[in-house]
């Protein structure tokens, strides 16, 4: 139940307007061949690309229970560990293909809740001017609710998909028994024939035929929610049967009625249910727009945590679900974005000229990260490992190749928002190594300065309690040392040197989550391991350490931060000076690190200095 609701909101709702973008594009010549060769296409487009490759096969490919492109990402860059150059080019690409989901994330909530608001000009031709305020109205709501978490609401998901999926079955299957014949789509010989003889209208038409498959990324996305086994049930026996019966209703619909083209879903009911089935419809857009939004919020998390992007305050909505969480800036970000969205195309038709070209992108991504993982991960033979990926990247270029077409019409907006933010991930990740490159080049290294001072200033002077020091590398002394021996002149008599190593998996274990060495003179170098998933909580995994010969009272435990101001060079040394003002404005907004590791606020000391690169 919760897989319906979740997974399965965007995809469920692509039945709103993909067959009225394919028919409105103009290009197909209504006849009843062509009507079945289309539903022929868009049954065999779910059943390659969603059921084949993303139900059956990649699914498979499990991150300790976890899906989605940063889970795939991080298997195939661990595939391919001892290869650098072909690590870092993976790397490269599946970061792209996470800037591209926010692309995704601004128009699908735009165009499903524009799509299914517009039923109401069936109702009457007067609506159309309150499409687009209601819409706004609709989804503003939708994001000033954010705060509150999902837990209330997200109970009903499942139950109102569940009835959204028999309701479009219900209305496919008394339309196809007006005009039974149109289940002959069922058969590939339409599809192909249609593409056979028309080649060039085949191609041109995928990029509205891919609207039946948005939201497939979803499937694998939400992996860790729910398990491989109830999407896969949910899939086969809920949400592909329900879309294959609405789809040849419509087609159904359109040979009884060939005016039905202008908006075919809509039309399926009587006149009657009309209003009911848009505020269904509505609902079922607001659910699978909460779910792009939550998977908005679970990806920045993770992507922070794999550090391409600087420290952003989250809120978490649950106390019992740790992956309830809420970021106001993104939150925010996407409300104003899809706002413009509306704004700039006014029409579901005219932001189903911006989709696709991001939702290809990523598709072709995940296959060619898919054949890493299978190659060298699973250590299939080449043949095996070659060739469904290669099979489902041929598909998959197609798509993207044909939404290119609408690069000028609107495709370049969604991919405008996947450069900018590539543009600001990679900014940050490559200013971070550069900082720590410069602050590695001048530091000191910590067993040689710590033997330094303990033996040969004998007079530094010891006091009670435990200084806990945070560094990016456990080898080098911290900055906030070595101010706090020249301005205080004084050792704790505990020092821990704790180091966070981020991981490219999704958890790590409590088991696993310190290790300790000791550096003689009871000072300690401490490494702490979190996932991409984990929530990092620095004063809880010191308590490990308890009966490891390093003991802490939380009242006489004080932590030094190292505060470093970047300044940019007047030389563009690794990075160009635009660049290094961004990753400058970045630094300087990024969240204090004491709120995101956790640490009391009434027993932090802050030391800085000014890095210059």
């Amino acid at each position: 139940m919760g897989a319906i609701g979740v997974v399965y909101g965007d995809i469920g709702t692509s039945v709103l307007y993909t067959l009225k973008e394919v028919f409105g594009s103009g290009y197909v010549p209504f006849t009843h061949d062509n009507v079945y060769g289309i539903l022929s296409i868009l049954f065999w487009t779910l059943t390659l690309i969603v059921s084949l490759k993303y139900v059956v096969l990649v699914l498979r490919a499990d991150n300790n229970g976890e899906g989605g492109l940063v889970a795939m990402l991080a298997l195939a860059s661990q595939a391919v560990k001892d290869k650098p150059k072909l690590r870092s080019a993976l790397m490269m690409i599946g970061i792209f293909g996470t800037c591209l989901f926010y692309g995704d994330g601004v128009i699908t909530p735009a165009i499903s809740v524009l799509s299914a608001v517009e039923g109401l000009e069936i109702v009457s031709p007067h609506f159309s001017k309150g499409v687009v305020p209601l819409t706004l109205i609709v989804l503003i709501a939708l994001f000033m609710l954010q705060k509150r978490g999902t837990a209330g609401i997200g109970k009903f998901f499942g139950p109102i998909m569940l009835v959204w999926f028999a309701c479009i079955a219900s209305l496919g299957v008394w339309n196809i028994m007006q005009h039974p014949t149109v289940l002959r789509g069922l058969s590939p010989h339409y599809a192909l024939d249609f593409i056979f003889n028309n080649p060039g209208v085949s191609f041109v038409i995928l990029g509205a035929v891919v609207l039946c498959v948005t939201g497939a990324e979803a499937l694998y996305a939400d992996m860790g929610h729910f398990g491989r086994k109830p999407i896969r049930l949910a899939w086969f026996s809920v949400a592909m049967p329900a879309l294959t019966l609405c789809y040849f209703g419509q087609g159904a619909l359109i040979l009884e009625n060939p005016e039905a083209i202008k908006n075919p879903f809509f039309m399926l009911a009587p006149s009657w249910a009309v209003i009911p089935l848009v505020i269904l419809a509505t609902l079922a857009t607001v659910i699978a727009s909460q779910a792009l939004i939550t998977g908005a919020f679970s990806i920045t998390k993770q992507v922070i945590q794999l550090g391409y992007l600087p420290r952003i305050h989250v809120e978490h909505t649950s106390v019992r679900d740790m992956g309830q969480i809420y970021i106001p800036f993104i939150n925010w970000s996407l409300c104003v974005a899809i706002a413009l969205a509306v704004l700039m195309f006014r029409s579901s038709s005219n932001l189903a000229a911006a989709y696709g070209i991001a939702v290809t992108l990523d598709m072709t991504i995940t296959t060619i990260l898919t054949f890493f993982v299978l190659r060298y991960g699973w250590k299939y033979p080449l043949w095996m490992a070659l060739a469904p990926t290669l099979f489902f990247f041929c598909i998959d270029v197609t798509f993207f190749a044909s939404n290119l077409l609408k690069l000028f019409e609107g495709g370049w907006f969604p991919l405008c928002i996947g450069l900018a933010v590539f543009t600001v991930m990679t900014t940050w990740k490559r200013g971070r190594d550069l900082v720590y490159d410069k602050l590695h080049a001048d530091g000191i290294d910590l067993r040689d300065f710590l033997q330094m001072v303990l033996l040969q200033q004998p007079q530094i002077t010891r006091v009670s309690g435990t200084a806990v020091f945070l560094t990016s590398d456990p080898k080098m002394t911290p900055t906030a040392l070595l101010h706090n021996l020249k301005h205080n002149k004084v050792l704790h008599e505990q020092n821990i040197f704790a180091t966070i190593v981020n991981h490219e998996v999704p958890w790590i274990g409590l088991d696993k989550r310190v290790q300790i060495e000791s550096l003689g003179s009871d000072c300690w170098s401490v490494k702490i391991n979190y996932g991409f998933k984990n929530d990092p909580d620095v004063p809880a995994a010191l308590q490990q350490l308890r009966g490891r010969g390093c003991e802490l009272e939380s009242m006489s435990t004080s932590y030094f931060l190292s505060r470093d101001v970047f300044v940019p060079g007047d030389r563009n040394i690794g990075m160009a000076l635009w660049r290094q003002k961004l990753f400058g404005q970045m630094h300087h907004n990024a969240a204090g690190v004491a709120d995101f590791l956790l640490l009391p606020s009434n027993s932090l000391v802050e030391l800085g200095s000014k890095v210059e690169v």
